[in-house]
């Protein structure tokens, strides 16, 4: 049969020379050393040769501005080209997207000009009127900066721009190479850093990778600005080979290792010894694992993680004697065990969630929504917070005497923030991650109060795409406790509360809106103009005509509204299909209960 197939694919199956349709696109790769550039020449004896002076008059106040040439480096290619500037920290992004619109002629404003005013008034919307003052003096000239500061929705909007080539120019951090095709004609790295790291092999690669796209552009060129101090440095790292890559399960046993075996148990896959350490050997970490390993075995690292597993209560192990000489060690998931799996909760924390849901049953405050914020924060974020403590402080004076109350029962008191805000010594042990995650939890419950990321965002003083990330990753999580707590019945009050919070969380609406949000195309600024326009329930939106939503809502295209309508049609008919499926569901009881039931069905 395999002869039969391998030969018919002989016969019918035409090579095809990709090479002939979209020829391959050759990267020239560059380094700047004051106003000189050399090109990368890997037959050179010092791995390059000189290419060229820059040509670039530079007044002293350009030169104190811009030691690094940078608006001569991208003049050259913008606005007809696309051109990528990595920096190396988010401000810098924004202070070098500034930087280089201040020094552009007015001529740069007229490319595109109409495009342009539509990409800020669509930012004004998706940001409720709010925009960034950086991005309003920069995208006139074609210019944006792109980080993790920015909102999803930002994000999405500019990249779409820079791809329609209505932006020429983006200043961006090295998050950008990887995850977003996102080409340009030339890329310039401001520095070999990032951060304060120096570059490795892979990162460089990555960045220049986005200079010169098969299919897209003709030709692609990278320029490496350096400092004479790092030159040596840098000729090593564009001539030495890529770094190896290695298994992650090596650094990180809880989210990795032991996770991977809760699963295999959990999911029945592989239940005794013999079997799971049969299924590493198997993964990339045991083909690696004669390099990653120099103390312990793949059998003893298997060995211990199941240990750790059974310890922590998240595995039971059975021990079955097959004879006197054979012995087989069998493991089931127990009741934690599968809570943690089907909530898909860090194993690193499952304890430490258990602990505090339970300590909640004993006083759970539901005057307000801050007690359950506070246990639905994300806890990997909160390793990452340092708090303001005069914001902080600010805040907590602010809380009702119920919300003070959340505060006491976590054991973190106004005097003791007060303290830390004055700078003044605390003798009394406090623990910092509760602290940090209190403060979290208080902008998490601003949002859902004020439901204004840039209003909470200026308030803690935070980047909005943090405070948007942050939003998103509650949202996640709460979703995983209430996954969590679905599986053990001590936690049945938690239930139908994180329901309705993981709603909120998700859309961070005012409640009325939510039901729009759920249809597809519709934000909170869409939700706000529909809702002001009359049409305040799913019904209302399905049986909208597209027309007369084009002339009702601003700045909503044809194709948008044509969505919108189709997506609420379709909402709409799987919640009557479920709701059917209820009434079928119910229809069907009296035979199993005939006396009660069964007259009230007559009835209706």
């Amino acid at each position: 049969m395999l002869k039969t197939y391998k030969s018919f694919f002989k016969q019918n199956i035409i090579p095809v020379n990709l090479d002939q349709y979209v020829p391959k696109v050759e990267l020239k790769e560059y380094l700047k050393i004051n106003d000189t550039i050399y090109e990368i020449d890997s037959k050179a004896e010092n791995g390059m040769t000189f290419s060229r002076f820059l040509n670039y008059k530079y007044s002293d106040t350009l030169k104190k501005m811009d030691p690094d040439h940078l608006v001569a480096l991208v003049t050259e290619v913008i606005p007809n080209y696309s051109c990528l500037v990595f920096c190396p920290s988010k401000k810098n992004c924004e202070n070098v997207a500034e930087m280089i619109c201040k020094f552009l002629s007015k001529e740069y404003l007229k490319h595109k000009e109409k495009e342009k005013c539509e990409v800020i008034n669509n930012l004004k919307n998706i940001g409720n009127g709010n925009l960034c003052p950086v991005l309003k003096r920069t995208i006139p000239f074609g210019v944006a900066y792109h980080h993790s500061g920015l909102t999803s929705d930002e994000r999405k909007l500019l990249e779409e721009a820079y791809s329609t080539g209505v932006l020429c120019l983006f200043t961006c951090t090295s998050t950008l190479a990887a995850g977003v095709n996102l080409p340009a004609r030339r890329v310039i790295l401001r520095a070999p850093y990032v951060a304060m790291e120096f570059l490795k092999r892979n990162q460089y690669k990555q960045m220049i990778g986005r200079a010169g796209r098969a299919g897209i552009d003709t030709i692609g060129e990278s320029i490496l600005i350096l400092q004479e101090k790092d030159k040596q440095q840098v000729l090593e790292l564009i001539t030495r080979p890529l770094e190896n890559c290695y298994s992650r399960l090596v650094q990180e046993f809880t989210k990795g290792i032991q996770t991977l075996f809760l699963s295999l148990i959990g999911l029945k896959i592989a239940t005794n010894l013999d079997d799971i350490y049969c299924f590493m050997n198997g993964t990339f970490f045991g083909v690696q694992q004669k390099i990653l390993l120099k103390e312990k075995s793949l059998w003893e690292i298997t060995v211990e993680s199941l240990r750790y597993l059974t310890e922590k209560g998240l595995l039971q192990k059975d021990t079955i004697c097959k004879s006197e000489e054979e012995v087989q060690h069998n493991f089931h998931i127990t009741q934690l065990g599968r809570a943690s799996f089907k909530g898909t909760i860090d194993l690193a924390y499952c304890d430490i969630l258990y602990r505090d849901l339970k300590k909640g049953l004993e006083g759970l405050v539901l005057e307000s929504l801050l007690h359950l914020t506070y246990l639905t924060t994300p806890y990997d974020l909160v390793s990452q917070c340092n708090p303001d403590w005069m914001i902080y402080f600010r805040q907590f004076s602010q809380l009702s005497p119920a919300e003070q109350n959340v505060a006491a029962i976590l054991g973190v008191s106004e005097s003791f923030i007060g303290k830390k805000a004055s700078g003044q010594a605390i003798r009394k042990k406090v623990d910092k991650d509760v602290v940090n995650r209190l403060y979290l939890s208080f902008v998490l419950y601003s949002l859902l109060k004020e439901t204004n990321i840039w209003t909470v965002s200026e308030k803690f003083n935070m980047p909005r795409g943090y405070v948007q990330n942050l939003l998103t990753g509650a949202a996640s999580f709460s979703s995983c406790v209430l996954h969590f707590c679905e599986e053990l019945e001590e936690f049945w009050v938690y239930r139908a509360l994180l329901v309705e919070l993981t709603k909120k969380l998700t859309y961070c609406v005012k409640a009325e809106l939510i039901p729009l949000m759920e249809v597809t195309g519709v934000l909170e600024g869409r939700a706000k103009q529909l809702y002001s326009a009359g049409y305040k329930s799913l019904m209302h939106l399905a049986n909208a005509n597209p027309e007369v939503l084009i002339r009702t809502i601003d700045h909503l295209s044809r194709r948008q509204a044509k969505q919108i309508v189709s997506s609420a049609k379709m909402l709409l008919h799987e919640k009557a299909e479920a709701l059917q499926e209820e009434v079928e569901e119910l229809l069907r009881l009296p035979s199993d209960f005939p006396g009660v039931v069964a007259s009230s069905t007559d009835k209706a």
